[in-house]
């Protein structure tokens, strides 16, 4: 089960964007893509057939997830995630702060 997941609310504790909250877009082995935040020029070429336009565009890059946390709205901090199993059996993720589940 992976702690952190697409459309979790994260905060970025290492990097350019230190302190920035962002919505996580994408999760992939061990790089999370965060809206708006690991911002790149990238210059693109052109293709009529995709109508996509050239030029240098701004883009997200993946970062590592050991960058990111979870933030909790309780504490209004990033906060560590772990995982415990309910009596029916069910793993959840909880803050380890305040022992709240995550996912209702």
């Amino acid at each position: 089960m992976k702690k952190i997941r697409k459309g979790d609310d994260v905060v970025v504790i290492a990097g350019k964007d230190k302190g920035r909250r962002g919505t996580v877009i994408k999760v992939q082995d061990d790089q999370v893509l965060v809206q708006n935040m690991n911002m790149a020029k990238k210059h693109q070429k052109p293709n009529p057939q995709q109508g996509v336009s050239g030029g240098i565009i701004e883009k997200e890059m993946p970062m590592h997830i050991s960058n990111v946390m979870l933030y909790n709205p309780a504490t209004a901090k990033g906060d560590r995630v772990g995982i415990r199993t309910l009596e029916d059996g069910r793993k959840v993720r909880v803050y380890r702060s305040n022992d709240e589940v995550v996912d209702a």
